[in-house]
């Protein structure tokens, strides 16, 4: 039976023709199972009676009715297509195999509604993500269950953490919100954040984003409404910070996120799939906006009176990540200098972010907990900004070398009255000599490949009037057409 997509979930009109839809697929596949049973061999038997017995878990399912007989009915299907499975061909074997993933969440999912399983609103979450045919209506009481789980862990959630500070929320949604962002962390900073791939993170950080925007417009909304009471207007303005540091701490992992994916993709050359390449100037913006992102952290964390230990170690960690940043940043933007062919400029700015980095790493270092990793890229773009400014050097004091020579060559071909002009030769005309058509690749000069537009040549074409005829054509008489001139009385008789 054919389950249409619906990506709202359906309505009531919807969900009833779904049921009489399933309903009638019930009926059908039980007379097909009587009827393969009587003239059918062993294994169709088997294959029908799975079908017949999935069809009916699906109604119950749908009408949330007998969880205990749909359970029965999917395990029996399972059952039966997973011993289908192990025979005949590979083909068969794949199919099986798929049928057996395609019960599996809905198995789960009776166990929950029976309450035989501790299903927490993570795993459902696992669950909704499996993809096939027959999941698509499984997904909307999916969603439904996961809010009634996280209303149920949030009703346990009196209290807020962060950085040694206790906030009381009272707010039902507000809890809802934060416990749902916290739960999406959990699957950024897991066992297995490793192996999802970065689209998949970058979803996950705009829906944390969502969940904890979403908190802190409640928490705006009750201190519009709070009373006189200065306690519970201390409490919601520590709880919107903590909430805000967050959301800021967040989004710098978000922001180096993308500097990781814009990193691999720098050095790489167009490929098929026309994948875009990461240009320096690129990077030169995110750590313009991971500046940025860091300074408001540091301004939200120091603000107010009273600041914890923590409060003040996380201060002196965004003013470390601010220099690693700023060494970083100039390091590629001595990249886009080098690129355009500005070797002085790019000399001096690659020694300054190896100044940069250097300053960077004696501070981090004397830090009490050092954050190794960022000690090894920090060593690593010391050595980068190093090599390339030795680099750069090299290159521009041959390029000046080179300039009194390339300036009496094109001195020497200057012609006063301009008849003398060389023309260089187009690339179709040299093929025998190995030279460059296209120039070198800082400087602007037009390729020299062929001529283009190409020259307009005569053409042979029949002619639209023959000569021959023209010595006989008639042409109309237009006398009764021409002027004619008024002549006087005396003038007639002289002509």
């Amino acid at each position: 039976m054919e389950k249409k997509t619906l990506p709202d979930g359906p309505n009531a009109r919807q969900r009833s023709y779904l049921i009489g839809r399933l309903r009638k697929a019930v009926k059908w596949a039980s007379l097909f199972q009587e009827l393969c049973s009587i003239k059918g061999d062993s294994r169709t038997s088997l294959e029908a009676e799975a079908y017949a017995a999935y069809m009916k878990g699906s109604l119950l399912f749908e009408k949330d009715q007998n969880w205990d007989v749909a359970l029965k009915c999917f395990k029996s299907a399972r059952a039966v297509y997973e011993e289908l499975g192990k025979y005949g061909d590979l083909e068969n074997q794949v199919l099986c195999r798929e049928r057996v993933e395609e019960l599996e969440p809905s198995i789960r999912y009776c166990l929950h509604k029976i309450g035989e399983s501790n299903l927490q609103t993570s795993e459902l979450v696992s669950i909704g993500e499996i993809e096939g045919p027959a999941l698509d209506l499984f997904k909307a009481k999916l969603e439904a269950a996961m809010a009634e789980a996280r209303s149920q862990q949030a009703a346990s959630m009196t209290e807020f953490h962060w950085l040694g500070n206790r906030f009381p929320i009272s707010n039902a949604k507000i809890r809802v919100s934060i416990l749902k962002a916290q739960e999406l962390e959990k699957d950024i900073h897991g066992s297995a954040a490793d192996s999802l791939p970065a689209e998949k993170k970058l979803v996950l950080y705009d829906k944390i984003f969502a969940a904890y925007h979403e908190a802190r417009s409640c928490i705006r909304n009750d201190l519009v409404t709070a009373a006189n009471s200065e306690n519970v207007k201390d409490e919601l303005s520590g709880l919107d910070k903590a909430v805000g540091a967050i959301l800021g701490q967040r989004t710098i992992e978000r922001n180096q996120l993308l500097v990781k994916i814009a990193k691999s993709k720098l050095n790489k050359v167009r490929d098929d799939k026309n994948e875009k390449v990461t240009k320096p100037e690129e990077l030169v913006r995110l750590y313009d906006l991971l500046l940025q992102n860091t300074a408001d952290l540091s301004d939200l964390v120091s603000s107010g009176r009273d600041r914890k230990v923590e409060e003040v170690a996380l201060a002196e960690e965004c003013e470390l990540r601010s220099m690693a940043f700023r060494a970083e940043r100039c390091f590629y933007l001595a990249k886009s200098y080098s690129s355009a062919g500005k070797r002085t400029e790019a000399y001096a700015l690659y020694s300054r972010a190896r100044s940069l980095a250097d300053a960077a790493l004696m501070k981090l270092q004397s830090a009490n907990a050092a954050d190794q990793v960022m000690i090894k890229e920090l060593r690593t773009l010391y050595n980068e900004s190093r090599s390339n400014s030795c680099a750069e050097h090299a290159k521009g004091i041959m390029e000046e070398e080179k300039a009194p020579e390339n300036l009496s060559k094109k001195i020497s071909n200057i012609s006063l009255n301009g008849t003398d002009k060389k023309m260089e030769k187009l690339l179709m005309e040299k093929l025998d000599t190995y030279e460059s058509a296209v120039g070198e690749a800082n400087m602007k000069v037009v390729p020299r490949i062929e001529t283009f537009p190409p020259a307009f040549q005569p053409v042979p074409r029949n002619p639209i009037v023959l000569d021959l005829a023209y010595n006989l054509i008639e042409f109309p008489s237009l006398d009764s057409r021409m002027k004619k001139d008024k002549k006087g009385f005396i003038s007639r008789f002289w002509g």
